[in-house]
């Protein structure tokens, strides 16, 4: 991917290198609360109910490594070509504007809209805050751990963050936790897994279009973030793991089916092609 020496996103907020401390004990009612969203939204709440305490960051920072200088550039090159494209094809496809997030980029555990994560989270956006959350030491996760490696790996997995952003501002999301909320563990599962299949669907389609409009994707990129999707997919999780795969608890898809969508998007670059709640099939 063709990234270095362009242009960032002014949407970024760096928190790496500051410290976290705790204030502020969590009431009853608040615990409730805190537990709801990271139940529905997949966020790991363990930070808060460490004490019952909030993380909170503190003024005190360290200084950041030479390599993540460059993984927090490259995100904002990154974020800045998700603005690009969705900047215009929203406007194209859906006649409307384009509302572009902010990204936090944190180290350790950070505190959001939708309650505390860790590292152990993984990348995340929040709908309540309309921000997505990176550690960017997952990047080193994903090509050290799980085997996905490549610039344009990363780049999936912040253009995947975006697309929640993206079905967030289409009410997607909000419809996706109203009928969670109504549902048995197997249909909160599918909604889960169809809301992340969608993601990845769009996250084709940015692809498609920073390829034709930007000129940014290079030979092989397509490759990784394919085999990216492929690392991720809950059956290869589960079989890491030492675990036989149970498609019934899957939350994310399969490794056949976050590939398949994603190249459905690339296909065309056209967001109707990413119907996974339309879909018998996926």
């Amino acid at each position: 991917m063709k990234w270095r020496g362009r242009r960032g996103s002014r949407n970024v907020i760096d928190r790496r290198g500051v410290s976290a401390g705790k204030a502020g004990g969590i009431g009853g009612v608040g615990l409730i609360i805190v537990l709801v969203v990271g139940y529905f939204l997949g966020i790991d709440v363990t930070p808060l109910l460490n004490g019952g305490s909030v993380p909170v960051q503190s003024t005190e920072r360290r200084e950041l490594s030479p390599q993540e200088q460059a993984a927090g550039e490259f995100v904002s090159v990154v974020l800045a070509d998700t603005e690009a494209v969705w900047g215009e094809v929203f406007p194209e496809q859906l006649g409307r504007e384009y509302r572009a997030p902010q990204l936090v980029l944190f180290s350790g555990r950070v505190a959001s809209g939708c309650g505390g994560a860790s590292a152990a989270t993984g990348p995340f956006y929040c709908p309540s805050d309309r921000r997505a959350y990176l550690d960017t030491q997952f990047f080193a996760t994903l090509q050290n751990r799980l085997g996905a490696e490549g610039d344009f790996a990363a780049a999936y997995v912040v253009a995947h963050e975006i697309a929640h952003h993206v079905q967030n501002e289409l009410g997607i999301l909000g419809q996706v936790n109203e009928a969670k909320a109504a549902a048995g563990e197997r249909r909160r599962n599918d909604l889960s897994v169809r809301t992340e299949l969608q993601a990845d669907c769009l996250s084709g389609v940015w692809a498609r279009h920073a390829q034709d409009r930007l000129g940014t994707v290079e030979p092989g990129d397509l490759e990784e973030a394919l085999n990216a999707a492929r690392q991720i997919g809950d059956d290869v999780l589960q079989r890491s793991a030492g675990r036989t795969p149970m498609p019934h608890t899957f939350t994310h898809g399969s490794a056949d089916q976050r590939q398949s969508w994603f190249a459905k998007g690339y296909a065309r670059g056209a967001m109707e092609d990413c119907d996974t709640f339309g879909s018998g099939q996926l």
